[in-house]
């Protein structure tokens, strides 16, 4: 039997009407969404992470800088992390932890207990060998959903849930994101439209950059993980999830960040899962982590835009072609975020890094 991807506790009358085709809708295939203890009120997302010239120039100090904060014996260190990396259109190496807190307060203790806090506070340009960012995001559990197509491997915020709902209901039809997230029931979650001035007010540089920036957060910014795993698949299935689904998938994360401009995603990185001890992208996983104005312009490329419906299409004739026995995983994340939810700053990081072509704090 299908249920609510909104837990009930948070479920409400609705002022808006859902986006689902029928009150019967059956999805075409099964999918989950986290379930988190009801006491949970929010939770904590951090990109803390260092950009170099090339991956050549990564010598493992920043990481090994940063894994001392996060594996920190202090309270509150995060309840899971995780490290990936990517090579952007600059052709700089971008190396990130993804961690995640179950509160703003348990964050907040972990960046002033484990030091983390005062060393950022500490960085000066003059010694800086190559960029450092934060990008940190407090999403309430009203404005933010998950999707898993299975139930038997967390990813990022889920290694904080009590476990994986029923199959879900509001999947599988255009709209059904905004219909997991359960503000979405009183409130359109309406943005601010990104300016062509967003894409072009950051302080201009070429490579690593000598300035220490704040960006003010946006209004209903949308911020989407999404990942996929195939290191479980078969042999039959990787050779077609390799040949047919991740260039596909390549060429509309391409677009984004190079194009973003135009469908209102004032970022995206396309990252790769790597090892921690050898830093290398080997353990195929990857994720797209992208910034959108506001969450009807990520509706509005996942339904119209053609790089998005290659994606959407591609994965359905990937299932149809094994039987809809697809042991590729995949997930996402979507969060839509106050202004006050929102923490970016750049130290020494080229112009063309996350925010930091939007408006900028003086």
């Amino acid at each position: 039997m299908l249920e609510s991807a909104i837990p009930e506790h948070l479920r409400c009358t609705r002022t808006r009407a859902a986006r689902l085709p029928s009150a019967g809708f059956q999805p075409p295939y099964p999918s989950y969404s986290v379930r988190f203890p009801k006491h949970a009120s929010e939770l904590v997302m951090a990109i803390i992470g260092a950009q170099y010239p090339s991956a050549a120039d990564a010598d493992g100090a920043a990481q090994s800088t940063l894994s001392g904060f996060l594996t920190s014996p202090a309270n509150n260190s995060p309840s899971f992390f995780e490290w990936a990396s990517v090579t952007d259109n600059r052709g700089c190496y971008n190396l990130s932890a993804l961690a995640y807190w179950p509160s703003k307060a348990a964050y907040e203790a972990w960046f002033e207990h484990s030091g983390f806090g005062a060393w950022w506070q500490a960085l000066r340009l003059e010694d800086c060998q190559h960029g450092w960012f934060l990008e940190i995001f407090f999403p309430v559990m009203e404005r933010f959903e998950t999707l898993f197509n299975t139930t038997n491997t967390p990813e990022g915020s889920a290694h904080m849930g009590d476990g994986m709902s029923g199959e879900v209901q509001e999947h599988g039809y255009w709209g059904s994101m905004r219909d997991r997230l359960p503000a979405s029931q009183t409130d359109g979650l309406t943005g601010s439209p990104a300016t062509a001035q967003d894409f072009n007010n950051a302080p201009q540089s070429s490579g690593t950059g000598g300035v220490r920036v704040k960006i003010k957060g946006k209004k209903n910014l949308a911020v989407i993980r999404s990942g996929q795993d195939w290191l479980d698949t078969s042999p039959e299935e990787r050779q077609l999830y390799l040949e047919t689904m991740h260039p596909v998938l390549i060429k509309g994360m391409d677009f984004l960040r190079d194009h973003g401009d135009e469908v209102g995603c004032y970022s995206c990185r396309f990252m790769e899962i790597i090892d921690p001890v050898t830093r290398k992208a080997d353990k195929d996983r990857t994720f797209g982590l992208a910034y959108f104005d506001d969450i009807g312009s990520l509706e509005r490329w996942c339904k119209e835009h053609p790089t998005h419906l290659a994606i959407f299409g591609g994965f359905h004739r990937y299932a149809r072609k094994l039987g809809n026995n697809v042991t590729l995983r995949v997930f996402h994340e979507v969060m839509v975020l106050e202004p006050e939810q929102q923490v970016f700053e750049y130290v020494a990081c080229h112009n063309g890094t996350g925010m930091l072509g939007t408006a900028r704090e003086e």
